[in-house]
């Protein structure tokens, strides 16, 4: 069994900005695109075609949305420093996903509860030091990230980190 994760892959035309960061604060930026996690990774029995079932049936009647993306933050807990890209925009589309899919086949996989925070991880550094001198080294940034999110992915985590992706959901326009 591997680990899976259901997200969205945003694609910004100023995609390099936040390409930038990642390469110099977050590990994975080799590994995944940017993203926002909808389920976190998860390991199960599910077969793909079973996930593949649940999101046809939890997304119908979801429909391509806006989001846009501006300003940073830091966050730490248990596993980490991070600094998250904030979403301005489309927020409450981005929950209301999380939270459908949270509340049936992928309940016992809730590790956040009602602390979901949408956002793209632009940085995990090792210590609050780190994030706090890579957060003062990015929060001037001013520009806004603009997209329509018109997809639902599905990654398999492989031996080195590295993302698969195994489905991609259209939306229904």
């Amino acid at each position: 069994m591997s680990f899976r994760t259901i997200m969205i892959f945003p694609e910004f035309d100023n995609m390099q900005i936040i390409d930038d960061i990642r390469n110099k604060y977050d590990p994975l930026a080799k590994l995944v695109r940017p993203h926002i996690t909808l389920v976190f990774p998860f390991e199960s029995d599910m077969s793909n075609e079973d996930v593949a079932a649940i999101l046809d049936a939890r997304l119908t009647n979801t429909f391509p949305f806006e989001v846009e993306l501006k300003g940073f933050s830091k966050h730490s807990d248990p596993s980490g420093n991070y600094l998250f890209l904030d979403i301005v925009n489309g927020k409450e589309n981005i929950i209301q996903i999380h939270d459908e899919l949270y509340k049936y086949e992928f309940k016992n996989f809730d590790l956040w509860g009602s602390d979901y925070i949408p956002h793209i991880t632009v940085g995990k550094l090792s210590s609050e030091n780190e994030m706090n001198e890579a957060y003062e080294s990015i929060k001037g940034i001013d520009d806004s990230f603009r997209t329509v999110v018109n997809k639902i992915s599905v990654e398999m985590i492989g031996e080195n980190e590295e993302s698969i992706i195994i489905i991609v959901k259209e939306l229904d326009s």
